[in-house]
């Protein structure tokens, strides 16, 4: 067993496959096993580094753990003849103890402390049968998603004739209460008027019975002094008469 195999177990397929086309993002996954009793630090190399976007390309592996690193393969023109070029490399290290600059454990490094994997790249074209199942399943995609559409429309449809219906009903119901409002105010302005004549009533009553109260009073003043100048009246006359008689006798 080779140095690298006591410290690093790479996925058992031990390349790194990309299916096309390659239109869009393509993206695989490499595991990395560390079986040790150590620390393991990696690094991974590729020769297209324009190509690729690898998360994480570098880290620690602690013992009896493993790392999962994303290589996304971005979209190019592919040629046949240009994939032999595509390969990749991870790197490895133990981790000495105590060590926390990892950059410079690197630098330092020893060419016999460094244990190296090389993985090649296998590019997968579809065939004339994928392309053709490709399509059979967009094409059933699509009409799924225009029954869902359909649906969805349908639903919206019925949505909006159970809306037109809620609106009319909430339209007659405020025109009710407008109506409604309407008539209370028309009661209002009779309750107004009712109160407005049965003060003016009141009013008018209360002049009525001032005015009767004063002609009493006046009456019954003016008949006083006529009850009081009737007696005097009286004393004048008798007074008169007496005095003519007594004048005869006397003469």
């Amino acid at each position: 067993m080779s140095k690298l195999e006591q410290i690093l177990i790479l996925d058992p397929s031990s390349d790194l496959r990309f299916r096309g086309p390659f239109t869009d993002v393509v993206t695989t996954n490499l595991k990395l096993k560390n079986p040790s009793d150590k620390r393991v630090c990696f690094k991974v190399k590729t020769t297209a580094p324009r190509r690729y976007c690898v998360r994480p390309n570098s880290g620690v592996i602690d013992p009896g753990t493993t790392v999962t690193i994303s290589v996304m393969l971005q979209p190019f023109e592919y040629d046949p003849n240009e994939k032999s070029k595509h390969k990749f490399m991870v790197q490895t290290i133990f981790v000495p103890s105590g060590v926390t600059d990892l950059e410079a454990m690197w630098k330092d490094a020893k060419p016999d402390d460094l244990m190296d994997s090389k993985l090649r790249c296998v590019f997968e074209m579809p065939s004339d049968n994928d392309k053709m199942n490709e399509l059979e399943s967009s094409k059933a995609a699509t009409v799924l998603n225009a029954s869902k559409a359909d649906g969805t429309s349908g639903a919206k449809a019925s949505s909006l004739s159970m809306d037109d219906t809620e609106m009319k009903k909430l339209m007659e119901e405020c025109k009710r209460l407008q109506t409604e409002v309407g008539k209370l105010h028309d009661e209002n302005r009779q309750l107004k008027r009712v109160v407005v004549h049965q003060d003016e009533g009141l009013r008018m009553r209360k002049a009525n019975q001032f005015d009767s109260s004063v002609s009493k009073s006046s009456v019954m003043l003016s008949k006083e002094p006529a009850s009081k100048s009737l007696p005097s009246l009286l004393v004048v006359i008798a007074a008169i008469f007496i005095g003519f008689f007594l004048g005869k006798f006397v003469l």
